[in-house]
């Protein structure tokens, strides 16, 4: 990691080496101010993937892409790269999760064209959206048939912090998002399985706006630090893109 980072945190002296640090934005767009970071030649993805690790793509959520094009994404980055794709609104907003049963199977069949470089399914849930058991079983036994990403959830409904929904989330191997703004109690940390941490960084206090200062990401660098080394595959995806302040708070943390 940079200066903003936890000095010492590097490998040496351990047995095993700590899993993967992946720190991009939410998509790939090259705000002016940092194109000279990212040079030329090459598409805006080729661009970015020189820097970064990792990119969620946030388009799903509102319009689907054919596997062509996830194909020529995941072509058009290198080996070690990772991509995070957001599930589409009409199964979490639109539907609440029930009833997803064909728009998800499309939704895997679309995103496996990104092959290896498929890492994780980001599942973000409207604030009214309360928790619910049955909801829950019948909606992750469908995804666990549909895919082998990893998986990601960020929810914003009270409901969904409490010991039951931990557990179950532990069970099968969800990752609880940790959001900042932090509009939950608790929602500022991840939570559920541990083999993954996934930091999503909106901008605060203006969220998708703002800018983060250099003692804020020097924070946010100890925390995903400490997540690694405690085993998770970690993430950090800045999605305060309006004004373009995620691509270069990205690449002072990386």
């Amino acid at each position: 990691m940079s200066a903003v980072a936890v000095p010492g945190s590097g490998g040496r002296g351990r047995a095993k080496a700590a899993p993967a640090l992946r720190i991009g934005t939410a998509g790939w767009s090259i705000d002016k101010r940092y194109a000279d970071g990212l040079p030329a030649p090459g598409s805006n993805l080729e661009r970015y993937a020189r820097r970064l690790n990792a990119v969620e793509i946030n388009s799903s959520f509102r319009r689907r892409h054919k596997p062509s094009t996830y194909e020529r994404w995941a072509s058009s980055v290198p080996e070690e790269f990772r991509f995070s794709v957001k599930l589409p609104e009409e199964i979490t907003h639109d539907r609440g999760l029930v009833g997803c049963d064909e728009i998800l199977k499309i939704f895997a069949a679309e995103t496996a064209g990104l092959g290896s470089k498929l890492g994780t399914w980001l599942i973000q849930l409207p604030p009214k959206l309360a928790f619910d058991a049955k909801t829950f079983d019948s909606f992750f036994d469908l995804v666990n048939g549909c895919s082998d990403a990893m998986v990601a959830i960020e929810p914003r409904n009270a409901t969904w912090f409490t010991e039951e929904v931990e557990s179950r989330l532990i069970e099968r191997r969800i990752a609880r998002v940790a959001a900042d703004p932090a509009r939950v109690l608790g929602s500022g940390e991840p939570g559920g399985w541990r083999g993954l941490a996934y930091f999503r960084w909106h901008g605060s206090p203006r969220m998708y706006y703002s800018d983060y200062d250099r003692q804020a990401l020097f924070s946010l660098g100890r925390r995903l630090e400490s997540a690694r080394l405690w085993g998770a595959e970690t993430w950090c995806i800045f999605d305060n893109t309006a004004a373009g302040a995620a691509l270069g708070n990205a690449l002072e943390i990386s």
